[in-house]
């Protein structure tokens, strides 16, 4: 189980389809691509205005926000049964930014799913929580003073098709709180080659861990802007697992059966027994002690209730000194779509025609098409390798902004006439379609 530390670390990419930019500049601001990757033919696109500092004051509500959201979302992916890795903090930043070009219901329904009061206020708390998990990164020193690194990288990018109009609000909130700056790219006639160039800046911010967030037909000529945050995490257990301990034993399954898997045991230094509602626990540090995994055995059935304590207090809670831990080592990707989940989390009007994103771009109607988050973990002896990432795709709807819809999915008439005088040229039914 990751902890709330950990989800902060794992890398986080969103997507999100909109349209045009604001003004071009030259310099590489926070989430530009690195020096000599593929981006650099493409022009960049952005706010002029520097990255804030943020509000540390923000940073409890952001976090607590962040644990709520979580504890809600998870019992509505997977099965007990099933591998699952998700980055909180990921697909927060992306519905974040998301929610920051949406306006009227369409915002209150995805601040109330992310549990937020004042997105003001969450912009300014997300912008200085990054920037101080960031600043943990850099050289630390194992508990039997071995000096070792730790890897902690984030990057924000907008990719935007060129020929849309951006509300200007947006881009500079986007820029100020979040870093991100807007490539253009052609969604409208080369949607593919734009699909590849998102993944090739995911891929390299990501050491190549996620090679692919956005898979074939994910965008098309009606995407207008895939916006991009990634986060990288390398880091090494503060008292390493002696190899020489690991050993293969049984691993129970959910539904009863058993496995062999490669069991690493220790007594890490450092390390911490937690317990709280439903669950009991063992924090591990990695390296330099800032930065550290809780693992949780919830009670049989609690899975949810367990993890919503966890967040709730469990992983800032004092822990009990001294705990022997046994843990496999283990390696996995697991996608999960997010769509229909946060449909029924309560913000369903996103997805749909009736969607408001004119802070966004005032003259292009936009919805949500998808949102996808992949995430890749790795635990051995030596500690933990993350990534993931959330696209959430935004397209151009058919503009229609009414509160009627009528599906002639059954058995219709209709009425051929001229609109003078509504003369009935042609009255008919339509019983059946196919005969």
């Amino acid at each position: 189980m990751l902890t709330r530390r950990d989800s902060l670390r794992l890398l986080g990419l969103s997507s999100l389809a909109v349209s045009p930019l604001l003004a071009a500049c030259g310099d590489r601001g926070a989430g530009a691509a690195p020096a000599g990757d593929s981006m650099q033919g493409l022009r960049l696109v952005s706010a002029q205005v520097s990255r804030s500092a943020g509000d540390a004051a923000a940073i409890p509500d952001v976090v607590t926000a962040m644990g709520g959201f979580t504890a809600d979302l998870w019992s509505h992916l997977g099965t007990p049964g099933d591998n699952l890795a998700l980055s909180p903090y990921s697909i927060a930043v992306a519905l974040a930014m998301t929610a920051n070009g949406a306006a009227g219901r369409t915002q209150a329904q995805m601040l109330d799913v992310l549990h937020v009061g004042s997105l003001a206020s969450y912009n300014a708390g997300i912008d200085a929580l990054t920037q101080q998990v960031l600043a943990l990164a850099g050289p630390v020193t194992q508990a039997d003073g071995t000096p070792d690194e730790i890897a902690l990288a984030t990057a924000n990018q907008l990719f935007g098709d060129a020929e849309t109009q951006w509300g200007r609000a947006f881009l500079t909130v986007l820029a100020k709180e979040y870093g991100a700056g807007m490539r253009t790219v052609d969604f409208r006639t080369a949607a593919e080659a734009a699909r590849q160039l998102v993944n090739q800046w995911t891929a390299s911010q990501t050491h190549d861990r996620i090679p692919t967030i956005l898979p074939p037909g994910s965008v098309d000529s009606t995407t207008r802007l895939v916006l991009v945050n990634a986060l990288y995490l390398k880091a090494p257990w503060g008292d390493p697992f002696d190899k020489s301990l690991t050993a293969p034993r049984a691993f129970t399954r959910a539904d009863g059966s058993r496995v062999q898997a490669p069991m690493m045991q220790g007594d890490p230094a450092g390390a911490g027994f937690v317990s709280g509602s439903h669950y009991t626990a063992a924090r591990l540090p990695y390296a330099g002690g800032k930065l550290a995994m809780t693992l949780v055995l919830p009670d049989t059935g609690y899975e949810t209730e367990a993890l919503a304590a966890l967040l709730g207090d469990g992983l800032t809670a004092a822990g009990q000194p001294g705990v022997h831990v046994e843990l496999p080592r283990f390696t996995f990707r697991t996608p999960s779509g997010l769509k229909q989940p946060l449909i029924e989390l309560g913000m369903p009007l996103a997805f749909g025609d009736l969607a408001d994103f004119s802070p966004m771009s005032p003259t292009t109607p936009l919805l949500i098409d998808d949102v996808l988050h992949q995430a890749f973990v790795a635990v051995d002896e030596s500690g933990t390798e993350a990534a993931a990432a959330t696209a959430v795709v935004m397209r151009e709807t058919s503009g229609s902004v009414g509160g009627h819809t009528l599906v002639c999915d059954r058995p219709f008439l209709f009425v051929v006439h001229d609109t003078a005088h509504g003369t009935p040229l042609f009255v008919g039914r339509v019983a059946d379609p196919t005969s």
